[in-house]
């Protein structure tokens, strides 16, 4: 009785195993296979991260020539290697605001807008996305294309942004010559900020339009 009670068993297993064993065999395979990827993709994330840094650093340190100005055309080989192996990442987008640092600074105010339009378009995150934005408000407004620039500002920021792109409004408002708006700018930017800070640059110019309706 006792083998045949056992036979029993074992024929019940192996039944029990074509049914089920294959399916948990392949589950299980299949949550290796989830885990030992998620590792692998998290190392291949730091890996990419380790490499942009290093080229992101390389191309701030040349900036420092012995004559004080940067290397355009190292740095324009450094961001394009940035933006051929890791675009789309904070490392190759933050390296745009550098290149468009230097083109501003070397009177090419084009290239500047198309650097940072590019950041503007896709932005790795929502810092670099308004850095990126207000920067391109000013270039614009640089080549005499206030109103554009202004449209780039329509909307809300992030609490964090509303003082620096309120007081950019207004600049672009008085450009235009919108001095009444401006003001309205330019208090709604004090308001964003702590009362210690709410003084210098931007109490003058609210003080300004306001002599000016004297």
């Amino acid at each position: 009785m006792a083998l045949n009670s056992d036979d029993d068993e074992l024929a019940g297993l192996k039944d029990w195993w074509d049914r089920n064993g294959k399916p948990l065999l392949a589950g299980g395979a299949l949550a290796l296979i989830a885990v030992f990827g998620w590792q692998g993709w998290q190392k291949y994330q730091t890996n990419q991260a380790q490499g942009a840094s290093i080229i992101y650093q390389q191309l701030l340190e040349s900036a420092m020539t012995p004559s004080g100005q940067p290397d355009a055309a190292k740095v324009a080989a450094l961001a394009g290697e940035l933006k051929k192996d890791f675009g789309g990442t904070q490392y190759a987008q933050y390296g745009s605001l550098f290149v468009a640092k230097v083109a501003v600074e070397s009177g090419k105010l084009d290239d500047a807008a198309a650097e940072l339009r590019s950041v503007v378009d896709k932005p790795a995150n929502d810092t670099l996305g308004e850095l990126a934005r207000q920067r391109l408000a000013r270039v614009l407004a640089a080549q005499d294309k206030a109103d554009e620039a202004l449209k780039l500002l329509d909307g809300d920021a992030d609490q964090a942004f509303v003082a620096s792109r309120e007081e950019l409004k207004g600049d672009l408002l008085v450009k235009l010559g919108r001095t009444d708006d401006a003001h309205v700018a330019y208090v709604k930017a004090k308001g964003a900020l702590a009362e210690e800070a709410a003084v210098g640059g931007l109490q003058m110019k609210i003080d300004d339009l306001a002599k000016g309706d004297a």
